[in-house]
């Protein structure tokens, strides 16, 4: 039995005889029902899908039918009901738009086929049957004989996805939608320029609605329905353009751990989707019916969509729209303080990178310096090896655009201390004219990535949906570590420091160079830098010549000079991690050089930390420098403004201490005679001796420490598991005749597994392997070391670069090494004793006392006066004229160095 009923609805068309109606929202909250009208006594060509073809003229005839109807309001009356299919019902019937019979006008313009029919033809049925003859004669519609345009209609996804979308990327795309299958994915189909139709799937770029289910049984997201009714009613079946943006995953990221890489075919592209009226996802997120997704940003921050889509978030939230319903409220983050009191925004000048995204920056206001996260940003990890590289170009980067320049710094949210992970301030860092973001800059260049923050975390960069689009480029253009290339770590650099007889190697070299470009690494203390060279990839420790700053203590159990901390943090802020320059003039005993190092071209550091009170001047080895004229004066100016050494500075109890000083070094030493003997003699470093003291008890207390010692090690000792030597430990060593000696680490190196030390019993050095060091037993303690380190008072044997320099270490050995000798301390210079040493078998020694081994060596030209560094030589007139005589016998014998009488002798 037919049922007649008037009924308002918005229809979509399945083909060209049927229709898709949706009654009007009647219940507040809930999508209209759904119901398909099928066309009483007609057929029209059938669309295709992915298993068949079109039917000839289905598209034409779907799209004439489209036109009468879609959008529009209709009265459609049912003549039988078919079986619901999931559980939508279906009716055949008639339908009218604006009292237009929709099947007579399919039949005039010849876009459907009147069914055979077995009844008598009723009058109706001969008025359709005319319109169709009608419609024959003229040749319209399906009854054209030229046939339909030739086209190929595609309703698979495109095989190669990915070429798909770099040739259509960025262009304009007409298209209808053929489906919603929720809020935020349409089925649509593509008019391409040759002709063709390309059925696609399409997800929206930005946004994401709720799930509506696709399964019988299973229950849509909340909303998820609301959602798909507000697309359907604005979008279905009508024509919108559409930029297809990219593939739905990207090559992985490789600073995100849930990155996924993209299959060759894709089942669904990411694009926008326009109507005329505007962008349906802004209109969908302004109703609260679909969330921003972040990831998309990259796509849509150039052309100002992802802010226009946090605007719609905004407006959502503050309606408390559908899924915005309990989304806290919108507060806007102050320009005053953080909850530590510390200021929110300010001004300060970068002291140190850390990494790719870790700076610490000094706050100008304050001085305080604070360690920075860059917000929402992820450097590369040093650890990974597939990224070391790239961890190491991120550093460097933001040295070059960072280091030592002024900055603006925002903070944007506190990240809560976790796990092994510090609390850290995150902010956005700008600097220049231009107030760039470095976060972004960074990014941009391939060198970090976008953290991926949880849905409704606020706790972001302001700048989020631009640091988003930096990275799309960086992925776009295969920049940095995007580029797909697995460069393998940086190489370790090269310390020429790590042994003296290493650094000599390069020591010449370096005075030839003269200044030489490097960058400050670390800071060790105040006058002592590990210098990079990036050219060489070698590093080197710098020790500053001329100067002396407080030491800073080196673990927890050593206390620090005064000022010590003071000059160690100035040197750090003003010269960590700064190109500058250097020049070498020598070596010292562990493998550092020393030398002076420079600034922005012109600032010599070591004049700088004697200006600002954090040093002293050397003068021993300031005196040689060109520049020691300024140090004095900038200790004098530091004095005068009595700066941090100086605090307390008296000039006039300093006057008078110099003056008592200077007497107390006019007066020579009282004659202390001791029988010694030479127990080491060294070349390394320049040259020095070491002496035992034959008539005291030590020697004696030696002579039996050594056989328990012997003892002792002759059962194995096993070092402890966790020992590990280190500088200024007192341990037991094997020598290289295979015996064990009392030692002193001088140095250790826990990567070659190795340390430098000194015998302190006889004065020798040797690098010893870990393997034969062991923990000096308590027992072995209480006697002092029994080597002493000396010099020659008065003479300095000839220089071991020199012609004559290892004739003169000979000469000295010859003379001396192994024998048993009297020696007169004449001066003493904190442990280092200045002697006078006596062949005790020379008979001259009975008519002459000035005889002396110091003054037979200048005798034979191996040796000069040493007037500066043995500045208490005018207290000894006599010796004075025995070293007068010495060198006129040499000049007239033409010995040694006077063999060409061109050496011109220091006055005495």
């Amino acid at each position: 039995m037919a049922l007649k009923a008037i009924v308002k609805c918005d229809p979509s068309v399945i083909s060209g005889d049927s229709l898709v109606l949706r009654t009007r929202a009647t219940t507040p909250g809930q999508p209209p029902k759904e119901r398909v009208l099928y066309l009483a006594d007609i057929n029209a060509p059938r669309l295709g899908t992915s298993t068949r073809d079109d039917e000839p003229w289905a598209f034409e005839a779907r799209e004439f039918l489209r036109s009468l109807a879609v959008g529009k309001e209709i009265t459609f009356v049912t003549s039988h009901s078919l079986p619901p299919n999931d559980d939508v019902p279906r009716d055949i019937g008639s339908a009218e738009v604006g009292g237009v019979d929709l099947t007579s006008e399919l039949l005039r313009n010849g876009w459907a086929k009147l069914k055979d029919s077995k009844r008598e033809p009723t009058e109706e049925d001969l008025k359709k049957k005319e319109l169709e003859n009608e419609a024959k004669s003229a040749n319209k519609g399906l009854w054209n004989p030229q046939g339909q345009p030739a086209r190929t209609v595609h309703h698979s996804m495109p095989t190669d996805s990915q070429a798909f979308v770099n040739e259509w990327k960025g262009k304009a795309l007409e298209g209808i939608v053929e489906q919603v299958r929720d809020g935020t994915t349409l089925r649509i189909r593509l008019f391409m320029p040759s002709g063709d139709h390309q059925i696609v799937n399409i997800a929206l770029a930005g946004v994401k609605s709720p799930r509506v289910s696709s399964k019988p049984g299973e229950s849509s997201e909340q909303w998820g329905e609301d959602a798909k009714f507000f697309t359907e009613y604005r979008l279905l079946q009508r024509f919108v353009r559409v930029h297809i943006l990219s593939l739905p995953s990207l090559t992985a990221v490789p600073f995100q751990s849930s990155a996924t890489f993209t299959p060759a075919s894709a089942t669904i592209f990411i694009g926008t989707v326009l109507h005329p009226v505007g962008n349906v996802a802004e209109f969908l997120v302004a109703a609260g019916l679909a969330r921003v997704v972040d990831w998309h940003a990259g796509m849509l921050s150039s052309s100002g969509g992802m802010e226009r889509l946090r605007a719609a978030e905004r407006a959502a939230k503050e309606k408390k729209a559908f899924l915005y319903a309990n989304a806290p409220p919108i507060v806007s983050k102050s320009n005053g303080l953080t909850s530590t009191g510390q200021a929110r925004v300010f001004d300060a000048t970068v002291v140190r990178i850390w990494s790719g995204d870790q700076i610490s920056v000094l706050e100008k206001d304050t001085e305080k310096e604070r360690r920075l996260q860059l917000s929402s940003t992820r450097g590369p990890k040093l650890s990974d090896p597939r990224q070391a590289f790239y961890a190491h170009e991120a550093r460097e980067f933001l040295r070059k655009k960072l280091i030592g320049k002024h900055v603006k710094v925002s903070v944007d949210f506190i990240r809560p201390r976790e796990g092994e992970f510090e609390e850290r301030e995150c902010c956005t860092v700008r600097y220049g004219g231009h107030n760039a973001n470095i976060a972004e800059q960074l990014i941009e260049k391939g060198l970090a990535g976008v953290v991926r923050h949880k849905r409704d975390d606020e706790d972001r960069s302001p700048d989020y949906d631009k640091l988003m689009a930096a990275e799309q480029n960086a992925l776009g253009e295969g920049r940095g570590i995007h580029s797909g290339k697995e460069i393998p770590p940086p190489k370790q650099p090269l310390n020429i420091s790590e042994t003296s007889s290493r650094a000599n190697q390069f020591l010449n070299g370096f005075k030839r160079l003269g200044r030489i470009p490097a960058v400050v690494e670390f800071v060790a203390a105040g006058s002592r830098f590990k210098i990079y060279l990036p050219k060489d990839n070698q590093t080197l420790t710098l020790v500053l010549g001329g100067i002396r700053a407080p030491r800073t203590a080196r673990n927890s159990s050593e206390k620090s000079e005064p000022y010590g901390t003071e000059a160690f943090e100035f040197a750090t802020r003003r010269y960590m991690q700064r190109d500058v320059e250097f020049e070498v003039e020598t070596t010292d005993k562990t493998g550092g050089f020393i030398g002076s190092l420079y600034i922005n071209k012109t600032e010599n550091v070591a004049i700088t930390l004697i200006r600002e009170g954090l040093a002293t001047v050397h003068s021993y080895s300031a005196d040689s420098l060109p520049w020691v004229k300024q140090l004095y004066d900038a200790e004098a100016e530091a004095k005068a403004a009595k700066r941090n050494i100086w605090a307390d500075f008296d000039e006039e109890a300093e006057k008078a201490l110099q003056a008592q000083a200077q007497a107390t070094e006019s007066e020579p030493l009282k004659t202390e005679y001791l029988d010694v003997i030479i127990s080491d003699v060294r070349t390394r470093n320049g040259f020095s001796f070491s002496v035992q003291i034959l008539n005291t008890e030590g020697i004696a207390s030696l002579e039996k420490l050594m056989r328990d010692f012997s003892l002792h090690h002759q059962s194995p000792v096993v070092p402890p598991p966790s020992f590990v030597p280190k500088g200024g430990d007192l341990v037991s060593a094997k020598f290289s005749d295979g015996s064990w000696y009392r030692a002193k680490i001088r140095r250790a190196s826990p990567i070659k597994k190795e340390a430098e030390v000194t015998f302190i019993d006889y004065g020798n050095q040797d690098t010893v392997p870990f393997a034969n060091i062991r923990p000096l037993d308590p027992k072995f303690r209480s006697l002092p070391g029994q080597a002493h380190d000396a010099r020659l008072s008065f003479v300095k044997l000839a220089d071991l670069d020199s012609d004559y320099g290892n004739e003169a270490v000979d000469r000295f050995r010859a003379l001396c090494e192994g024998r048993k000798l009297i020696a007169n301390i004449d001066h003493k210079e904190g442990s280092l004793m200045h002697l006078r040493l006596i062949d005790p078998s020379d008979p001259a020694t009975q008519d002459d006392p000035t005889t002396c081994i110091n003054a037979d060596l200048v005798r034979e030209g191996l040796a000069s006066v040493d007037r500066k560094g043995c500045k208490y030589l005018q207290s000894y007139p006599q010796m004075i004229q025995k070293l007068k005589d010495s060198v006129q016998i040499a000049k007239r014998e033409r010995a040694g160095m006077f063999e060409f009488g061109d050496v011109e002798e220091d006055e005495l």
